[in-house]
């Protein structure tokens, strides 16, 4: 149950319970009340009658009267009152009204004959006394009601007693029910809160279908999510510290080469060696600036602030631009090289950054294709494969939009696992260190893989081992107007 709607009933069962609880109550005094004033008024009638026998007699209305009768029917809770036709009080067995030329108002004495009139602490009844056609006097009969105020004011206290003890249970059940559901909760979501933050275990908490069962979710995948990233910058920490040694180390080896051959150089050798220390030098530089160049732009795309700028282009103008050039390369090799393109349409690229992408694509291919084998370069719009594509090339072509940049060689190809890490920053399949300037850096397929995904692509890498391998670059076509 929700916390809100929780607390609305318990609101509405706290409000109307002891309302409740005063109505019973007062329904039971009063049905009390009720039965006590019927019993009672029996039991008065009984003795009016009595009474009036006596107090009817006229000659009790004079002055020199005997009384002594009517004072015998006097009782602790009965009192007999008379007076003259005037109002003067002749005879009262209550003491209180004894006393010299006392006289009750006439207007007042007169009123409410033959009526039982009774209030909280008593009954009372006034009648006139006719001698004749003329009122000679009125009596009136007073009883006190001690045993029925005694009974209220016990009921009235039991009735206190019973109400406050009600009062103090619904207290405690609805302090009970609150700790229960909100106290004991937000104390263990806190507790969790705390223990998070100090780094140490977490306590977890029961399921909930309610507001805080909703933010200890929400808290729960806050956690999961703060982890995972943490996660993450530790893995990226840790790879930043491998990437700084690794570079590190590759760039020292051909740091000292270049040291060594430029204090050869002073030695003054000979002219076939002074030309090759010299290239010796220039190749070593250009692999230098080139990891340089690599981890700069590696650092670039690792930024969340960084904007790849795509413009529109012609694309069978584009691509076919893309994919010319590395016929050169490829001879120097003896590796025969397989060029298609087949791209209508437009479509938002950044030129140079997809010219560095085939650049080390083809750099890692031809790195890795032995004279007299065969690389594949293409650029076709999706649903149409080149020929030479191999057959486990032409099953990963499966989207019906876009274009497909695929670089394929042969060779003896990676196993699953080196799959899974190829596209891992400085992971190299081939981990063997031979001269400096015939190996990469291990930043290219990265570099080429966080380029494409900045084009709003996809790459992959399919490879069967002892067949070939294949890096398949998917771009999405420009949307028009209509698609916008």
């Amino acid at each position: 149950m929700k916390i809100r709607t929780w607390l609305l009933l318990s609101f509405f069962i706290v409000m109307l319970l002891p309302l409740g609880a005063a109505y019973g109550l007062f329904a039971w005094i009063n049905n009390y009340h009720h039965d006590r004033n019927v019993a009672e008024r029996m039991d008065n009638w009984i003795e009016l009658n009595a009474v009036k026998s006596v107090v009817r007699e006229p000659s009790l209305y004079r002055k020199d009267a005997d009384w002594s009768e009517v004072g015998q029917l006097a009782t602790d809770r009965l009192s007999i009152t008379l007076y003259t036709n005037s109002g003067l009080l002749l005879y009262s067995s209550n003491p209180l009204k004894q006393g010299d030329l006392i006289f009750n108002d006439k207007e007042r004495l007169y009123k409410d004959f033959y009526e039982l009139q009774h209030s909280f602490g008593r009954y009372s009844y006034k009648e006139p006394v006719w001698e004749g056609k003329n009122i000679v006097g009125v009596y009136e009969i007073i009883w006190i009601r001690d045993e029925w105020v005694t009974g209220v004011e016990q009921r009235m206290w039991f009735v206190t007693g019973i109400f406050g003890v009600f009062f103090l249970l619904l207290f405690g059940a609805v302090a009970w029910l609150v700790n229960r559901k909100l106290n004991r909760p937000l104390h263990l979501l806190m507790g969790q809160m705390n223990s998070f933050a100090k780094g140490e275990p977490v306590q977890t908490m029961p399921k909930r279908h309610d507001e805080i069962g909703e933010l200890a979710e929400s808290f729960e995948s806050m956690r999961a999510e703060l982890q995972e990233a943490n996660r993450r910058l530790a893995a990226e920490q840790q790879q930043r510290e491998f990437m700084i040694a690794s570079i590190s180390h590759d760039l020292k080896t051909p740091l000292t080469s270049i040291r060594a051959y430029a204090e050869a150089l002073q030695a003054g050798p000979s002219a076939h060696d002074r030309q090759e220390y010299h290239d010796i030098i220039i190749a070593k530089s250009n692999y230098m600036r080139q990891m340089l160049d690599d981890l700069l732009m590696y650092t670039l795309l690792q930024s969340t602030t960084y904007e790849m700028e795509l413009v529109p282009v012609d694309g069978e103008e584009f691509f076919e631009m893309l994919v010319s050039g590395y016929e050169t390369l490829c001879v120097e090799k003896r590796i025969d090289l397989l060029v298609a393109c087949d791209v209508t349409g437009d479509y938002n690229v950044n030129s140079k950054q997809l010219m560095r992408v085939v650049d080390n694509l083809m750099a890692n291919a031809i790195a890795h294709t032995a004279a007299g084998g065969t690389i594949g370069l293409a650029a076709v719009q999706a649903g149409k494969t080149p020929e030479w594509c191999l057959d486990f090339v032409t099953s990963e072509l499966k989207k019906n939009e876009g274009l497909y940049l695929i670089v394929q060689n042969e060779g003896t190809g990676l196993s699953q696992k080196e799959i899974e890490q190829v596209f891992q920053p400085l992971y190299q399949a081939d981990q063997a260190r031979t001269k400096a300037g015939e190996r990469g850096t291990g930043l290219g397929l990265s570099i080429t893989k966080q380029i494409i995904e900045k084009h709003g692509g996809i790459v992959q890498m399919a490879s069967v081992q002892n067949i070939g391998t294949a890096v398949i670059c998917w771009l999405p076509g420009m949307k028009g107007e209509e698609d916008k």
